[in-house]
């Protein structure tokens, strides 16, 4: 299936590309723009702005939808959190999104090194708001725990697709186990803001994405992103629909309408797309809706 002109995007300039490419290897990093083949890495890289990626670079699931190397992964890098925190500081990043691969391997499904990434971020970048994009963790509350106790600033996990489809799209995730752990984070802090992201054009029908809103909502989720799905390669799921520009916005008003704090919607999208800006536009939206009137 040809790719539609709206999903067409002009080749980003390599130099800007290897400029940050070799601050990532200079420090043992890897991003999710990297592995997952993301198609926004241009934007995003030249922009010096990336979401790091640890726990290494293989996953030990294998979601049929994704492009990072699957297989047995290395033993956790000690100096990862910090070298991290090394990377903000030096592209001077106020808004720092930090995702995994999943390692079910581990006992605590790597919380614990999400925990030292967060604080080691800190150490050095007062200020920084930081997103942390997590595993399930398989379901496990104290993993959780660890992470909510070093305070993010969002948590976000992403539903992916609809429950339809997830024994064909995520075979050994769970629908209700990702929402709960959506519900649990609230419980544990309510001030953290919470955020999950959805993929089109695998076979989901309108109503169905409707419904995934609603479940969301239920469990107080604040933020939304939806994207539409890219084929990585001929190994990957095939593209079902390329969902129109329209469509994405009608997920949009939707979705506003059911209370979310945002829903970003739209073809290229994807779950840390411009964090800070959508975050920068919500902090906006409140700072009017509780401003006091002029007085005169």
């Amino acid at each position: 299936m040809a790719l539609p002109e709206w999903l067409k995007k002009r080749a980003p300039q390599q130099e800007l590309l290897q400029e940050m490419q070799r601050l990532l290897r200079s420090l043992s990093l890897h991003t999710v723009c990297e592995e997952a083949r993301c198609p926004n890495i241009g934007e995003c890289f030249t922009r010096k702005t990336a979401t790091f990626m640890i726990l290494g670079d293989r996953c030990t699931r294998n979601c049929r939808f994704c492009a990072v190397k699957k297989g047995n992964p290395l033993p956790l890098d000690p100096q990862e959190p910090e070298n991290v925190a090394k990377a903000v500081n030096k592209l001077r990043l106020k808004y720092v999104v930090i995702t995994s691969v999943t390692r079910d391997d581990l006992d605590d499904g790597g919380a614990n090194q999400f925990a030292k990434t967060i604080k080691e971020i800190r150490k050095l970048n007062k200020g920084a708001k930081i997103e942390v994009l997590i595993p399930d963790f398989k379901g496990s509350l104290s993993s959780l725990k660890k992470v909510i106790e070093a305070k993010p600033f969002v948590l976000n996990h992403n539903l992916e697709t609809i429950p339809r489809l997830y024994s064909e799209v995520r075979p050994l995730a769970n629908y209700e186990r990702s929402l709960k752990l959506l519900e649990q984070a609230k419980e544990l802090n309510s001030s953290i803001y919470t955020k999950s992201g959805l993929m089109v054009g695998l076979g989901e029908t309108f109503g169905e994405v409707i419904e995934v809103m609603k479940d969301l909502r239920r469990v107080k989720c604040d933020i939304l992103t939806i994207g539409q799905y890219l084929r990585p390669s001929i190994k990957h799921l095939p593209v079902k629909e390329y969902v129109r520009p329209e469509k994405f916005e009608e997920y949009e008003k939707i979705g506003k309408s059911q209370g979310f704090l945002s829903v970003i919607s739209g073809p290229f999208v994807r779950s840390s797309y411009r964090a800070k800006e959508v975050w920068d536009k919500i902090s906006s939206k409140k700072i009017k809706q509780f401003s006091l009137p002029n007085l005169g």
